[in-house]
């Protein structure tokens, strides 16, 4: 059997992973702090069939936890790992001066 001598280097992520999901994409809202921002995705929807043509209906936010694997912006490395966005605010925490009074 020939089996791969360094699997780190042959690593690669599937393309069906990182592609758009249909009649949808990925957005952010900022939440309690401008550098919080949280993962949602706008759905769209089909016009609703009528009389006189169609009625337009709204998109739907749903929270979108897929990581930064549905996001076209981000740069996936596998071997890097995941960027550590929380560790700002693990840090903030353990400091007595963000400690409530």
């Amino acid at each position: 059997m020939n089996a791969p001598t360094n699997l780190n280097t042959e690593m690669v992520v599937d393309q069906a992973a990182i592609q758009p999901l249909p009649n949808s994409r990925k957005i952010y809202v900022e939440g309690s702090r401008p550098d919080l921002r949280v993962p949602m995705r706008e759905i769209s929807q089909a016009d609703t069939p009528t009389q006189f043509g169609g009625e337009q209906n709204p998109p739907i936010y749903v929270y979108d936890c897929s990581g930064p694997y549905t996001d076209p912006a981000a740069q996936i490395d596998i071997r890097s790992g995941l960027a550590p966005i929380r560790a700002a605010w693990i840090e903030e925490r353990a400091t007595p001066s963000s400690w409530p009074v």
